[in-house]
C-alpha cells in the first residue's frame, strides 16, 4: 500500500505598511486644475504610493520574515519576499553573469520537474532586451517587417518545451532576479485593508494616516522557479 505524502503546513507573517500626509485648509478651499480637492489628489497619490511599497515588498528586496515584538527596543513584523518563498529545487543560479536563455531553459525544467505548471515570466525592463535577443539564434527566423514600415522587436510568449511563458516586465523587481512563475499558486494576504483614518487635529490642517496589513502567501514552493544572482 502506498503512503501519501502528508500536507505540509508554510506558516507566514503579516507587514504592516503605512503612509501619512497633511493638507492645509487653505489647500483645500483654493480652486486648483485638474481636480476638485487637494485631500482627494493627495488621498489618490498615497494610495498609489503604498500600493508601489507592497509591490517591492513582494520582489523588490529579498527579505526573511520577522516574528517582531515589543520588546524595549520593539521589531517590527516583516513578511517575506518572493524569493524567501521559493524552493531551491526550483532556484537556478545565475553565476553574477546576465541573462541567458540557457538559464530560463533550466529553471523551466527543474520546476516542471516538481510538478509546477509556470505561465509568466517576470524580469526586470533591461532583460527585455536579452530575452528579444533570443530569436538571433541560429536557425530562427522573424519577420520584422509587417508591409506598414513597423519594426517589432520584442517577445511576449516563449515557447519551451516545459510550458508557454507569458513574457512580463517588472520595473519594481529585484534586478538581480529573474522569476517563473505559476500566478495560481499566489496570493495576497490581506489581514486588514487599506484604509484611511483622521489624526487628531492640531491647527489649520488635517492629518491622514493610510494603513494596511499584507503577506504574500505561495501556496507551493515548487511550484515557480527563479534565477538570482544576475548581472
Amino acid at each position: 500500500m502506498a503512503t501519501l505524502t502528508p500536507t505540509t503546513m508554510i506558516s507566514g507573517t503579516t507587514q504592516i505598511l503605512t503612509k501619512a500626509f497633511q493638507i492645509s485648509q487653505t489647500s483645500d478651499s483654493v480652486s486648483t486644475y485638474g481636480r476638485a480637492k487637494e485631500t482627494a489628489y493627495a488621498l489618490g497619490r498615497a494610495l498609489k504610493e503604498i500600493k508601489r511599497d507592497l509591490e517591492f515588498a513582494y520582489v523588490g528586496a529579498s527579505n526573511a520574515q520577522v516574528a517582531g515584538n515589543n520588546a524595549a527596543t520593539p521589531v517590527a513584523r516583516e513578511m517575506d519576499s518572493a524569493d524567501q518563498l521559493i524552493d531551491a529545487a526550483t532556484t537556478e543560479a545565475g553565476g553574477t553573469a546576465a541573462l541567458t536563455e540557457a538559464m530560463l531553459l533550466s529553471v523551466g525544467q527543474k520546476v516542471f520537474n516538481e510538478g509546477g505548471d509556470a505561465s509568466v515570466f517576470m524580469i526586470k525592463p533591461a532583460d527585455a532586451q536579452i530575452v528579444a535577443g533570443f530569436t538571433g539564434a541560429s536557425g530562427r527566423y522573424r519577420n520584422f517587417n509587417d508591409a506598414q514600415k513597423t519594426l517589432t522587436n520584442v517577445i511576449d510568449l516563449y515557447v519551451s518545451p516545459y510550458g508557454e511563458y507569458k513574457v512580463v516586465l517588472n520595473r519594481h523587481q529585484m534586478t538581480t532576479h529573474a522569476f517563473l512563475l505559476d500566478p495560481t499558486m499566489w496570493r495576497s494576504a490581506v489581514l486588514r485593508p487599506f484604509s484611511r483614518t483622521l489624526l487628531a487635529k492640531t491647527g489649520d490642517s488635517e492629518k491622514h494616516f493610510v494603513v494596511g496589513e499584507y503577506g504574500l502567501m505561495h501556496m507551493n514552493p515548487k511550484a515557480s522557479g527563479m534565477i538570482n544572482a544576475l548581472t
